[in-house]
C-alpha cells in the first residue's frame, strides 16, 4: 500500500474562503470590509507609482531582470536600520516573501528535515514545510510565551530540530520578540546546531518594541522580507532573501530555476519606495490609531483574552466565552455585518477554533466604521449565536 506523502497533508486556507464569500457579498452590493487579510488598503506610494509610470512610458521592454541598484539600496537599509552589513550578492530578489520562504527551505534543508515554528503561526509556514516533505515542529505558544518562540524550547526539544522558523512581529498575533530575547533564540540555535530562518516581513510596523534583525545575532541566519506590508506593494509580488554567504550560489541556482526572476516593473517601483517613508510612515501612525480603537472596542463587548499586539497589524484575540467554532462566528459575522475576519484555525490546527485575527490596515473610517458594526452586532446578542453556520 502506497504511504501518504507529507505533501497530501496541506490543509486549506480558510481566510480565502471567507474572502471569497465576502467579494460575492461585494458583488452583489454589500458593503464589505475587509479585515481578513494582510493587507494595506493603500496602494502604493505615490513615487513608487510615478516610477512605474516613468518605466512604462519609455518602452522598456521589461524583461528578465534583477535588479543590481535595487539589492544595493537593500543593504544599505540593513546597515542603516540595523548596523549590520549585508554584502548586495546575498541579497535575492523574488516574488514576493511566499517564494522567498520556499528558496530559503529548498536552500537551507532538505527532504525529511524538522523545522520547528510557533502555534499560533503564518499557515503557509506549515504547509510550505509539508509540501516540500519537510516535517513541521509546532511548538503550543500561549499567554504565559507571549504566544512566541522562546530560547527554552529551542534547548529542550529532544531531539534538536534542524531548523526554525522565527517571526517578530509575528502573523496572527503581531507579538514582538524583544532584542534580549532574540539574542538567547540565537545563541540556543547556534548551540544546537540550528539553522534560523527569520520573517520579517512586518518589520517598520510596531508600536513601542524594537524590532531587531536576527542578523544582529546570527550572521547565518536566512532572513525573509518583501515590500507587501510596509510598503503597501502586495499586489506588486516583490520580496527579498538574504542568504547566509556560504550558501548564496546555491540559492541563486534555485532562484533561476524554478522562478526566473522577480517582475521588472516592481522592481523599478520598490526602488522608488525607499524614498517615500514619510507617506509610508505616516501610514504606520493611522495603524496605531487604528489599533487602539480596536483594543478598545473588543474591551467594551468583553473580548479581552487578546495577544499581545505589539506591532504587524494584527489583533488575535480568544472568542472561546462565546463559540468553539471560530470558522462558523467568522461566517455568521460576515453574513450579518459585511465584516470579513479571519478564523484562528488558520494559524493554530488545534486552539485556533477559538481565537479570531482582525487586521486594522485599513483608513482610519473603515476602522471606525468596523467597530461600530461589532458593537451593534454584539448589543443585537447575535454574536452569542454564531456557533450556528450561517
Amino acid at each position: 500500500m502506497t504511504q501518504p506523502r507529507t505533501a497530501d497533508a496541506i490543509e486549506p486556507f480558510h481566510a480565502i474562503e471567507l474572502s471569497q464569500l465576502a467579494q460575492k457579498m461585494r458583488a452583489a452590493g454589500a458593503p464589505v470590509i475587509h479585515m481578513e487579510f494582510g493587507q494595506p488598503s493603500e496602494g502604493a506610494p505615490a513615487g513608487a507609482v510615478a516610477a512605474a509610470q516613468q518605466v512604462l512610458s519609455s518602452g522598456d521592454m521589461l524583461g528578465y531582470w534583477e535588479s543590481a541598484a535595487l539589492r544595493e539600496r537593500i543593504s544599505r537599509h540593513y546597515r542603516a536600520a540595523y548596523g549590520v552589513d549585508v554584502a548586495p550578492r546575498r541579497i535575492v530578489l523574488t516574488c514576493g516573501a511566499s517564494p522567498a520562504l520556499v528558496l530559503a527551505l529548498l536552500t537551507g534543508f532538505r527532504a525529511g528535515s524538522r523545522v520547528m515554528t510557533a502555534r499560533p503561526g503564518y499557515v503557509a509556514y506549515r504547509n510550505s514545510l509539508r509540501a516540500l516533505e519537510m516535517t513541521p515542529i509546532e511548538i503550543a505558544c500561549g499567554a504565559n510565551d507571549r504566544f512566541q518562540i522562546a530560547a527554552r524550547h529551542i534547548r529542550e526539544a529532544a531531539p534538536a530540530p534542524d531548523g526554525l522558523i522565527v517571526a517578530s512581529p509575528a502573523n496572527p498575533t503581531g507579538t514582538i520578540i524583544p532584542p534580549h530575547e532574540l539574542a538567547e533564540i540565537a545563541a540556543a540555535c547556534r548551540e544546537r546546531g540550528v539553522r534560523i530562518i527569520s520573517d520579517e516581513i512586518y518589520h517598520r510596523l510596531s508600536y513601542g518594541i524594537e524590532t531587531q534583525s536576527i542578523l544582529n545575532h546570527d550572521d547565518d541566519a536566512f532572513v525573509i522580507n518583501s515590500f507587501s506590508k510596509y510598503y503597501g506593494m502586495p499586489g506588486w509580488r516583490l520580496g527579498w532573501v538574504i542568504c547566509p554567504e556560504a550558501l548564496v550560489d546555491a540559492a541563486r541556482a534555485r532562484a533561476g530555476n524554478l522562478f526566473l526572476s522577480p517582475p521588472a516593473l516592481s522592481q523599478h517601483a520598490a526602488l522608488a519606495a525607499f524614498d517615500c517613508e514619510p507617506e509610508l510612515d505616516a501610514r504606520v501612525d493611522v495603524y496605531r490609531r487604528n489599533r487602539e480603537r480596536l483594543l478598545a472596542t473588543l474591551a467594551d463587548l468583553g473580548i479581552t483574552d487578546i495577544a499581545p499586539s505589539d506591532g504587524a497589524f494584527y489583533v488575535y484575540a480568544s472568542i472561546a466565552h462565546l463559540t468553539d467554532d471560530s470558522m462558523a462566528f467568522c461566517k455568521r459575522l460576515l453574513a450579518d455585518t459585511a465584516l470579513a475576519t479571519a478564523p484562528g484555525i488558520d494559524f493554530d490546527p488545534v486552539n485556533g477554533h477559538r481565537f479570531i485575527r482582525f487586521s486594522y490596515a485599513l483608513s482610519a473610517e473603515l476602522v471606525e466604521e468596523a467597530c461600530r458594526r461589532l458593537t451593534d452586532w454584539f448589543r443585537s446578542g447575535a454574536a452569542g449565536d454564531a456557533r450556528a453556520p450561517a
